[in-house]
């Protein structure tokens, strides 16, 4: 009796059909569209000679060995192209029931390049959706000498289908200090993010400390402030000075400031702009004559030492 029910167990069981095993999948990178040269695994269940990672072409297509057709993969998500993939091998007749799984091996087609004042410029492949914070923080942050704007740059498809760059400022100060969540873009791939040094104010001459000062864009910076910067004037500067400025046209301008007339408050302060030099001469007749009265009062105390000797 036992034996009968073990046959009749063994039969029932091998009249189920078998159920098809799972193929194992290696780990896949979040999902993004696949673009150009990206990198895939394409697994074919009991089929090792289909199975295989693939490049990507240059012009979004790839091909499987035994296949006729190219299949495309530029824009497509991974569950695509295994539906596509699929649909192939049963159209040709290559398997009957093909079992297709694809990932992501290395993405290719989506970097974001962070360049300008932040501590470590890069480029890196954006596997998912990542936000702007996120870039400037695989950067190590902005550096001292950042200026207030980030530009962030991203394809927009053209009138003529070619993608054209558009460009959007933000605030540094509102997206780090004031927190404003619509400044933390999100990023997918593409973007080119910028940040510029802050502009820089030359000042020279007969000044107590010549250098190159930072200045925001859009900021006022007068005459009497790049002095305090420069801790005020030497003792022979002169009663004019002159910036030096270049023009968006390329030309160069040179600009006469009533320097001591804006000192004693009877002309209106000037306004520098970044990249200016302010240039501070030396008033030579000042000190020559200073250096003649030196030397009379070297010459008279001399004389004086003479005659207290003679005296004696």
């Amino acid at each position: 009796m036992r034996v009968l029910l073990a046959l009749l167990i063994s039969i029932s069981a091998l009249a189920q059909p078998a159920k098809r095993p799972v193929p194992e999948a290696g780990a896949n990178l979040p999902s993004q569209p696949v673009g150009k040269n990206d990198l895939i695994a394409v697994s074919v269940y009991d089929a090792p000679e289909l199975s295989r990672t693939i490049r990507v072409g240059a012009d979004g297509y790839f091909a499987i060995p035994m296949l006729k057709q190219r299949l495309l993969a530029n824009g497509l998500y991974p569950a695509d192209l295994e539906t596509a993939i699929t649909a192939a091998l049963r159209q040709e007749q290559i398997l009957v029931n093909p079992w297709v799984t694809v990932t992501i091996a290395e993405y290719h087609s989506h970097p974001i390049s962070v360049s300008g004042s932040v501590k470590m410029p890069l480029v890196f492949q954006a596997e998912g959706p990542t936000t702007l914070l996120e870039a400037l923080a695989r950067a190590q942050g902005l550096t001292p000498t950042a200026g207030r704007e980030i530009l962030v740059s991203r394809p927009q498809p053209g009138p003529d289908g070619i993608a054209i760059m558009l460009t959007r400022r933000i605030s540094v100060r509102s997206l780090f200090d004031d927190a404003d969540p619509t400044l933390n873009l999100s990023l997918t791939g593409g973007e080119e993010i910028r940040v510029p040094e802050v502009g820089k104010i030359y000042v020279m001459g007969n000044v107590r400390k010549s250098g190159a000062y930072p200045v925001q864009d859009g900021s006022d910076t007068t005459v009497r402030q790049m002095l305090a910067l420069a801790e005020g004037l030497a003792p022979f500067a002169g009663k004019q000075a002159y910036i030096y400025r270049r023009e968006a046209s390329g030309n160069k301008n040179e600009i006469v400031v009533p320097l001591d007339k804006i000192m004693k408050r009877q002309a209106p302060d000037i306004t520098l702009t970044a990249n200016d030099i302010f240039y501070v001469p030396e008033n030579r007749g000042k000190r020559l004559g200073v250096n003649a009265l030196e030397k009379i009062i070297a010459i008279g105390g001399a004389a004086g030492a003479t005659a207290l000797v003679y005296t004696r």
